[in-house]
């Protein structure tokens, strides 16, 4: 496989392999296909739309939307033309959505209205109240008949037919490299979810160094990840746009029919978290399954089970893991195609391309091999900062340029890293980043709360669930708080179970004492 150069947009791309292999399948969802020529002819097209919207470099584009072709082309579009993207997740309740929102202050809205059996009329007029700054609401084509001020896609792509093609030479020409394109909310410590930026050259750098790392050919894989995660935006969608592959979109995740999408669409890089693993694997007629295409598995965001492990291997020999983070835009670290059970079971491998890694004990002390400490890393990969949050940005830092993960690993004599647990409280559910505080502060707005203590349990399936310990009035049941909670949580950050305490344990200090939480909690399992 030849690889393309390092483009100055990510958007570059569709355009790069039109030129070369005008009719090869570029994006797929059910029994349609889009080929390269028709990805950029539409990249161009909602490009201008934007433009002739107003939408200048560093304004935001935001996208509701189910992971398919069409939130990938928005992106594109958006990012092409020097917007700052931005992609909301369906399953978000008003609240969530309204604090993203808000934050980042978008322009423009591209969305869906109605998913499954939610219908977003009423949370997009609160989305405009919270945000004043989101002037134009475009409904993506297809969706129910639209009234008011949500103007159909089909109308405003024909507003952008006056801008010319110079016009959009124009604009890019004045953005990509270092230029943030993209925004990938992730909670702090504090619960308060804030804004990574991403810029181009780190995106498409990545997609490059994935191939180089765990090349296939040809290259075809399968997203079913929310749109606003890294793991869709980035790890998923890029390096199979690099490569000139065909992405297979799934909007909702079924194992089996994951597994039919597999079979039909020959793909060959078989990638997802632990947990989608573990339900496909579990299926009663998983072996009637022709996976024969697959030349590559790779899972990320947990470690795997060693059983697991075994049942993949017998599938296909080369498997693969890796180390990153939001703030990374990539992996940390990573796991060369192996069959090795001891490296892919107990290792995330070796330092990625062009990345630094350390292992930092308190005062940022480099520390030696078998010492556990924070592992920090230096790239061009890091995020730009945190929207509007100096502050926060300052913190990630250490004062060499060193990111701080806030997680803890060692360094193995053969030089491969090993995590070890997670200098803050965030646990990972199903490969999702929860943050137990910003659970907490949701459980606590219920009028019958007072206090709230969330913490991570093991769990065979997702490998780790929130139980949360609350103080109330009486006059509230766990069952009544668990609904409460799915009310206003998406559904990876609801707690799998409620405990009403008369008092939680505190340390001598007055805070609550999650070491004995969490011991508790490990009894549950």
């Amino acid at each position: 496989m030849t690889l393309p150069p390092l483009l100055p947009r990510i958007s570059d791309y569709p355009a790069w392999h039109a030129e070369r292999r005008p009719d090869a399948v570029a994006l797929t969802l059910g029994a349609t296909g889009w080929t390269y020529r028709e990805v950029a002819v539409a990249v161009d097209a909602l490009a201008k739309a934007m433009l002739a919207a107003g939408v200048k470099k560093g304004d935001r584009v935001a996208t509701l939307q189910t992971p398919r072709p069409e939130y990938f082309i928005a992106f594109l579009a958006a990012a092409s033309v020097g917007a700052i993207w931005l992609g909301l997740n369906p399953r978000y309740r008003r609240a969530e959505l309204e604090h993203v929102v808000a934050d980042a202050e978008p322009s423009l809205l591209i969305t869906r209205l109605e998913i499954e059996d939610r219908y977003y009329a009423e949370d997009i007029s609160a989305l405009r109240t919270a945000c004043p700054s989101l002037s134009r609401v475009i409904a993506f084509a297809g969706e129910p008949a639209v009234g008011g001020d949500i103007e159909r896609m089909e109308d405003f792509l024909v507003s952008g037919a006056d801008v010319s093609d110079a016009d959009l030479r124009a604009a890019r020409a004045e953005c990509g490299g270092r230029d943030p394109c993209v925004i990938v909310y992730t909670s702090g410590s504090t619960g308060a979810p804030k804004g990574a930026l991403l810029c181009h050259d780190a995106i498409s750098a990545s997609g490059i160094e994935i191939n180089r790392a765990w090349p296939v050919d040809p290259y075809s894989a399968l997203n079913f990840f929310p749109i606003n995660h890294v793991g869709c935006l980035v790890d998923v969608s890029t390096p199979c746009l690099v490569a000139g592959g065909n992405m297979v979109f799934m909007e909702h995740f079924d194992p089996r029919e994951s597994l039919k999408l597999i079979e039909r669409e020959k793909i060959t890089l078989w990638g997802s978290v632990p947990s989608t693993f573990h339900m496909q694997l579990s299926l009663d007629d998983f072996a009637s399954f022709d996976l024969a295409s697959v030349q590559l598995i790779v899972w990320a965001g947990a470690a795997m089970p060693t059983e697991l492990i075994e049942k993949l291997r017998d599938i296909c020999p080369r498997l693969a893991t890796n180390y990153g983070l939001t703030e990374t835009t990539t992996a940390v670290t990573l796991v060369e195609p192996t069959s090795d059970l001891d490296i892919l079971a107990k290792t995330v491998g070796f330092p990625f391309a062009q990345i630094e890694v350390r292992i930092a004990g308190e005062g940022d002390r480099v520390l030696g091999v078998n010492e556990p400490g924070e592992i920090q890393t230096r790239s061009l990969f890091n995020l730009l900062g945190y929207w509007r949050r100096p502050d926060a940005t300052a913190e990630a830092f250490t004062d060499d340029g060193f990111l701080r993960t806030g997680d803890v690993a060692e360094q193995r004599p053969d030089g491969r890293f090993r995590i070890v647990g997670r200098l803050r409280e965030m646990y990972k559910s199903g490969g999702y980043n929860v943050y137990p505080r910003e659970v907490e502060e949701t459980i606590e707005r219920h009028p019958s709360v007072s206090l709230a203590a969330v913490v991570a349990a093991p769990d065979p399936l997702w490998q780790e669930v929130g139980i949360a310990y609350v103080v109330t009035d009486g006059s509230s049941s766990s069952e009544e708080l668990l609904s409460y909670c799915r009310d206003q949580l998406a559904n990876f950050k609801i707690p799998k179970r409620i405990y009403i305490e008369k008092t939680l344990p505190l340390l001598p200090i007055g805070k609550v004492d999650k070491v004995e939480l969490r011991r508790r909690a490990a009894e549950l399992v």
